[in-house]
């Protein structure tokens, strides 16, 4: 395995420019009749045996007439550009807990659920919780703030819209690739930096992290495959540790271009999820971002999105230490190991979002 600093631009499918994406569909999958119906009685039956989250396997649930299905978002997300919408599940008549089983029978066909948390959460929920923001120091899935666009501790990181919000809450998309041949255009002298150990803030992601903090390359180019990990939030916010590095100026000046050009006009893409829509994202390959947003007034209402992790193990050559990742290889062993064992076993129970939690 060859790990090198390139001053090369990317090139594939998965170097893509939002503004050129958005002029067509290709990048949406709308499920038949046959597929939804088969997902539909499938987690009907995923209900009702209520089998135990951190043991059971995809091919307890098999789901033939979704191969074409599963094949193309399997594809784009090792191949591809990275990402895939699902468009197509009647989330609004299941209810929570059928919607969330669909989800994970689902992930079990595309890899192997983890821990998101040091609570064992398997499936894990995407909604504000309060009025409190992330400068009040509440988790970034509890927020409704606009979030930085960064990337998950997962090879894979999936979202399932239950409900949308008010106005806002767009989810956003940038090619990490994209972004890296940019910042190599404009600063050739900076690129190299990104390839170089930066410091992560672990408690910041997870109240119950084991440590303060990670660290992680930004960049990685193994064998002429290029991957990217970022969030320069979490980098500034490591800074509050006093036994982290000082960040240097050169440091500082690739962090503020890099979040510049994750922002520049036409590279990200913008999606309204609409209930049911299943987004698809490989974390090495595109970051991700969402808009403000205002919710209804009504709790029942309010903005939710189910989120998987998943492991997906393709081959795929990285740097020694790559991503949060490589500090939470264990948590999918056997999916167990959490004291809620309630909470995280039972699909009924998992559906359910925690509202203490995250702040």
């Amino acid at each position: 395995m060859t790990s090198t600093v390139s001053l090369s631009p990317v090139e594939g499918p998965a170097a893509w420019r939002g503004d050129v994406l958005s002029q067509g569909t290709e990048w949406i999958y709308e499920l038949s009749d046959a597929e939804r119906t088969e997902l539909e009685e499938v987690g009907r039956r995923f209900v009702a045996d209520d089998p135990d989250l951190r043991a059971v396997t995809a091919e307890q649930y098999p789901v033939p007439a979704n191969a074409a299905h599963l094949e193309e978002v399997g594809r784009q997300l090792d191949s591809g550009r990275g990402f895939i919408l699902v468009r197509g599940l009647r989330t609004e008549e299941y209810g929570d807990v059928l919607a969330s089983a669909i989800f994970f029978v689902l992930g079990l066909h595309l890899g192997v659920p983890m821990k998101q948390n040091e609570v064992g959460d398997l499936l894990d929920h995407v909604i504000a919780t309060s009025n409190l923001t992330m400068a009040d120091g509440a988790l970034p899935s509890r927020v409704r703030d606009r979030l930085p666009f960064h990337s998950d501790s997962s090879d894979v990181v999936a979202l399932m819209c239950l409900r949308a919000a008010r106005s806002g809450g767009s989810s956003s998309l940038v090619s990490g690739a994209t972004i890296y041949n940019e910042v190599l255009r404009r600063r050739p002298d900076l690129a190299p930096l990104l390839f170089d150990t930066w410091h992560w803030d672990w408690k910041a992601q997870d109240k119950d992290a084991p440590a303060d903090w990670y660290t992680s390359p930004i960049c990685s180019w193994v064998d002429g495959v290029f991957s990217s990990y970022a969030g320069s939030s979490m980098i500034e916010s490591a800074q509050r540790f006093p036994d982290v590095p000082r960040l240097t100026e050169a440091q500082r000046e690739v962090l503020a271009l890099y979040d510049e050009v994750s922002q520049s006009e036409g590279l990200p893409i913008d999606m309204d999820f609409q209930p049911g829509d299943v987004q698809w994202l490989l974390n090495y390959a595109a970051l991700h971002s969402r808009t403000s947003y205002e919710d209804f007034p009504e709790v029942e209402r309010r903005r939710h999105l189910l989120r998987l992790w998943l492991r997906r193990d393709v081959g795929r050559p990285l740097v020694e230490g790559f991503g949060k990742n490589s500090v939470v290889q264990g948590r999918d062993g056997n999916r167990s190991g959490s004291e809620d064992v309630e909470r995280i076993s039972h699909i009924a129970n998992a559906a359910a979002p925690d509202l203490t939690w995250g702040l």
